[in-house]
């Protein structure tokens, strides 16, 4: 969990883009978060990514640009941040219904509905809140960030497939909700 912790950190390393001014910085980190949850599953990748908020939180410089402290957690950026955990744990419980097979189309959906929407749905609102700014315009906003979210959740689901198939059992795998009377009738 630490180990991803650093990894995240370290996709902050090159900085953050912003475009048009933007409150909110355009980092790779939103990538090492996606792949917590898909390599992790959502206990461990969720820790994994509170670790990294809580060292944040101490006054870690370990966001995009250096950032840190708790002055973090007072700007437009702190419903991303939270979102992060949502859209972890997201990812990490789908993930875990996809295995064994870890087919990619359906894995493309549940890690963009983890990685981005999830991630949306705590940011934007919070953002607007934030900033002043009316919803529907935040969100609006927000768009920029769709196609690098993206190819994020192309590069998450392609890694994760290999190293699913290196390590088989990395996660174990679970059935679906709407599943559970398979496994009810199997062991009774």
């Amino acid at each position: 969990m630490a180990v991803f912790a650093a990894l995240i950190a370290a996709l902050g390393l090159p900085g953050a883009l912003v475009i048009g001014g933007g409150a909110v910085p355009i980092t790779f980190q939103t990538l090492g978060v996606m792949l917590a949850g898909a390599i992790l599953g959502a206990r461990k990748g969720f820790l994994s990514v509170l670790l990294l908020i809580a060292l944040v939180a101490a006054g870690l410089p370990l966001l995009s640009g250096g950032r840190g402290g708790l002055g973090v957690f007072v700007g437009p950026s702190v419903g991303y941040l939270l979102g992060w955990l949502l859209g972890v744990l997201v990812i990490g419980w789908a993930t875990a219904r996809l295995l064994p097979r870890y087919r990619i189309l359906p894995a493309l959906l549940w890690t963009a509905l983890g990685g981005i929407v999830a991630v949306y749905l705590v940011g934007i609102p919070m953002f607007a809140a934030i900033t002043g700014t009316p919803i529907v315009a935040a969100a609006t906003a927000s768009l920029v960030f769709l196609p690098g979210d993206l190819i994020k959740v192309v590069i998450t689901v392609l890694v994760a497939k290999g190293v699913h198939r290196a390590w088989p059992g990395l996660i174990a795998p679970r059935p679906w909700p709407w599943k559970r009377e398979e496994r009810v009738t199997a062991s009774a």
